[in-house]
């Protein structure tokens, strides 16, 4: 449905990142595409993330970090909507909020970036990871319990550039940023999930703003795209269901072939002693209770355990 009348005019709040702006712009196009003549701009709003560059998330309040000072924009009015990366947006959303738009999914594998361009099987032994991913780290160590594993925190260019440096040996990113930012090539491997288990809503963008009948949410109908919500609302079930932190080592990735939706529900120990894999597959419509049931038959293989240590 096209915008019209007054409503002449958006705002869009948005982290400061290169990967942030890439897609806050892209829906911004989208908007225009859709709706002649209408106005559109950023707003950049620095997050607790983007101000806490010293450690683990976690030790700040986990995901909540990158998004909670752009919902109090939005809770305010002092946006109209956001742009988030999925990965990085709660379970639970603030009461008058929501995810009203999800564009179509980019790549959601894990990218292995090598400065000498060794796959992650050939890297030499005791050779130094970087990633501040406990999902990746836990996939990691069982797969190459002899690799260090270093944190690396920052941006996309940031983390290249330790890695051009010599910080580490080679890293994990995800391939969706490196796309989005022209850096694809720069991929020694694209890890499939078999072997590394995206995070939950790795490469797809979500759209938030406010409940209720609006311009905003007229507007926003003509980006969401059947297929990603599919993906992500079994992959947010699951995550709702597990009640994990980023503490705690858990994955998932959802698949469509023709409609029938295949979700893949991982968790594990930071140390990679032990990860727990469970796929099931449902009707697209029943998205939401796959989710829930791919999260109850990981707890029933042990995840509670491992969430009640780790939580």
């Amino acid at each position: 449905m096209k915008v019209s009348g007054t409503a002449a005019r958006l705002i869009i709040g948005t982290r400061g990142s290169a990967l942030a702006r890439w897609q806050a712009e892209h829906v911004a196009a989208r908007l225009r595409e859709e709706n002649p003549g209408l106005e559109v701009r950023l707003e950049i709003i620095v997050t607790s993330g983007d101000r806490f560059q010293a450690g683990p998330v976690s030790d700040v309040g986990g995901k909540a970090v990158w998004v909670k000072e752009i919902e109090e924009a939005l809770l305010s009015g002092a946006v109209d909507l956001a742009v988030h990366s999925l990965k990085d947006v709660p379970a639970s959303l603030p009461d008058s909020l929501f995810l009203a738009a999800f564009p179509p999914r980019a790549d959601a594998r894990d990218a292995w970036l090598s400065r000498a361009g060794a796959t992650l099987r050939d890297l030499p032994r005791g050779a130094r990871v970087g990633t501040s991913s406990l999902r990746r780290t836990c996939q990691l160590r069982a797969l190459r319990p002899d690799l260090q594993i270093e944190l690396f925190r920052g941006n996309v260019d940031t983390r290249l550039r330790k890695l051009d440096e010599g910080f580490v040996d080679a890293a994990v990113l995800a391939c969706a940023g490196l796309d989005r930012l022209g850096y694809g090539a720069r991929i020694t491997e694209r890890l499939e999930p078999a072997v590394m288990l995206p995070a939950i809503g790795q490469g797809c963008m979500a759209i938030e703003t406010r409940q209720g009948p609006s311009f905003v949410n007229e507007a926003l109908a003509a980006l969401d795209d059947p297929d990603s919500r599919a993906a992500a609302t079994a992959e947010r079930a699951l995550m709702a269901a597990l009640g994990g932190s980023c503490r705690t080592p858990v994955g998932g990735h959802a698949v469509l072939s023709a409609d029938t939706l295949t979700l893949t529900g991982l968790v594990g120990r930071p140390d990679g002693g032990q990860v727990l894999r469970v796929s099931r597959s449902a009707p697209r419509a029943a998205a939401a209770a796959l989710g829930a049931e791919v999260a109850q038959a990981l707890l029933a293989e042990g995840a509670a355990d491992i969430l009640a240590a780790l939580g």
